[in-house]
């Protein structure tokens, strides 16, 4: 849908102002994105006549400012976000063993990110420590703003809507674990899946941990087996997008050897580039495109050097690099090939 213009005042006058305004606020760098979200904000209101929706936006946009602002500091930091119940009580053992994955992580490096409530968000930052732990709370009537843990800490941030918390939680991370929990952990669980299979989130381990002998997220993966699969409402090589242990050890091997070798993906036109650590082997590029051939919209897996986008942007210029035209159809798949190229 067209987003209706402002009308009120000459559109080169309005850009004129705006451009004079980030000049004063002394604001040197996107300022093409700054102007948009300028001009997107008087075109509210300009056009939504409803204080709620404009008190919704602007809230949000607030909020989220903060976040970015907290979380800037740590971007080169590999960050995992644990998701669990915050019923779950001091006493239960999946506090403790959400203590020994959150503690095992941050020994390899890891950053915790929690939601930054009671229970297994709790745990997770107890086993990870303040030092590794950010948190990002939601603000409820029935809840405390904070647990002990990260209360007061510069790392921890506030907010009001489920959307943008989520978004903070999810953006910021390069792995997951999911612990078991209510409605709201599996919420986080499923659109963590659905970003994962429909490419609109870069690839990244997602690990569902079970209490040995309480079979909790097997119960969930034997639905998707035999519900979801069978009616063709999920393929199986969706399957490969999460994995399901009771062991720590596993865990955190799941995540730490998923970026063994690969680094990070970018879209450039039609293709995907895959950055890795490692330079790809003739024999290994022959074996992926044997295997992976099916992903290929068409052409081939081939190795290249970075693209003229990356230059443009200083985008890992020292990564190695392998590309294709991706189907965009087999998340999965894509999955299976970075596991390929981990053991490569």
């Amino acid at each position: 849908m067209k987003i209706r213009k402002i009308t009120k005042i000459d559109s080169q006058e309005l850009k004129q102002l705006i451009d004079e305004l980030i000049l004063k606020a002394n604001i040197t760098t996107d300022r093409r994105l700054v102007a948009e979200m300028i001009t997107t904000s008087l075109q509210l209101g300009s056009d939504v006549r409803n204080t709620l929706n404009l008190k919704i936006a602007s809230a949000a946009l607030d909020e989220m400012r903060d976040a970015f602002v907290m979380f800037a500091p740590y971007t080169q930091r590999k960050k995992v976000t644990i998701f669990g119940s915050a019923r779950t009580t001091k006493d239960d053992p999946l506090y403790k063993l959400t203590q020994e994955v959150a503690k095992a992580l941050a020994d390899n490096g890891w950053m915790v990110v929690t939601g930054a409530g009671p229970g297994i968000m709790e745990a997770g930052m107890s086993g990870a420590g303040r030092d590794m732990s950010i948190g990002v709370s939601i603000r409820l009537p029935f809840e405390t703003s904070a647990n002990p843990i990260i209360a007061g800490d510069e790392k921890y941030v506030s907010m009001r809507y489920f959307f943008t918390r989520k978004l903070m939680l999810v953006k910021e991370s390069n792995a997951f674990i999911c612990m078991p929990g209510g409605f709201g952990t599996l919420d986080e669980m499923f659109e963590l899946l659905t970003l994962s299979q429909t490419g609109k989130g870069n690839p990244v381990p997602i690990v569902m941990l079970d209490l040995p002998g309480d079979p909790f997220w097997e119960s969930v993966n034997n639905f998707v087996k035999t519900s979801l699969i069978p009616r063709r409402l999920v393929s199986e090589s969706d399957l490969a997008l999460y994995r399901v242990t009771n062991s720590v050890d596993d865990a955190v091997t799941e995540i730490v050897t998923f970026y063994d070798n690969y680094h990070s993906m970018r879209i450039v036109g039609k293709k995907i580039v895959l950055r890795l650590n490692r330079e790809v082997s003739v024999a290994t590029l022959n074996k992926i495109n044997a295997e992976f051939a099916y992903l290929c919209e068409s052409g081939v897996i081939e190795t290249i050097q970075a693209t003229p986008s990356e230059l443009a942007d200083k985008d890992n210029l020292d990564k190695f690099r392998i590309a294709f035209q991706f189907a965009r159809r087999d998340f999965g798949g894509l999955r299976k090939l970075i596991d390929v190229l981990n053991k490569s």
